[in-house]
């Protein structure tokens, strides 16, 4: 039975949201610096799919970073543990954190729970929290629904209201609102409005 009178403070899980250009590889990348800054070691992850950089994580102001990279397939709690075992991480940071799987942030929660012998890793997540359709992310639905602390950044709609969406646009500039939901693509693919003028944008308050 345990002795909950024993347990040690537990390292959390976090989830850092916002649409596109709220500076959340910024926002990572900073932290990380924080870290490495006081002499502690980290460990930065982002996803295969964006290939867009040279650098695994790259801001739009110029900072960029080398992380590794993770698949639908990667074991992030034996990863991640085989380097502690090694070297032992102060943190782990992950950008485009909405490409995880359930069972990767499942594996991100037990990095941070421990193995009940101690505290774990505190776990950074950064990512989108909806597609261009305004439909949550997997990885981010369950981060959503298990992150110790939810962190919400903020990007701003041409029209000075805060902006939460992200539109995919055509390369005539025009609203998508079909197709995959996973589209690599910047500033010339995706806008970041307000909920209002995505829904006017998509035809939705007609």
């Amino acid at each position: 039975m345990t002795n909950w009178g024993k347990l040690l403070p537990m390292a959390k899980l976090y989830f850092y949201y916002a649409s596109m250009n709220a500076g959340k590889s910024t926002t990572l990348l900073q932290a990380d610096f924080n870290y490495r800054e006081r002499g502690m070691d980290t460990m930065l992850w982002t996803a295969a799919i964006d290939n867009r950089s040279d650098h695994a994580i790259a801001s739009r102001i110029g900072l960029g970073a080398d992380a590794r990279r993770f698949t639908p397939g990667t074991n992030l709690w034996r990863e991640v543990s085989d380097r502690h075992a090694e070297t032992p991480l102060s943190c782990v940071l992950i950008d485009e954190a909405q490409f995880l799987t359930a069972t990767q942030v499942w594996q991100c929660a037990r990095l941070a729970d421990g193995d009940g012998n101690g505290a774990g890793i505190p776990v950074l997540c950064y990512g989108l929290r909806t597609d261009f359709r305004g439909d949550l992310f997997p990885g981010s639905a369950v981060l959503l629904g298990i992150a110790d602390a939810l962190v919400e950044l903020k990007a701003v709609c041409h029209c000075g209201r805060k902006a939460t969406m992200n539109l995919r646009v055509s390369d005539s500039g025009e609203a998508v609102g079909e197709g995959a939901q996973t589209e690599i693509g910047g500033n010339e693919r995706y806008v970041a409005l307000c909920r209002r003028h995505f829904a006017e944008a998509l035809g939705m308050y007609r």
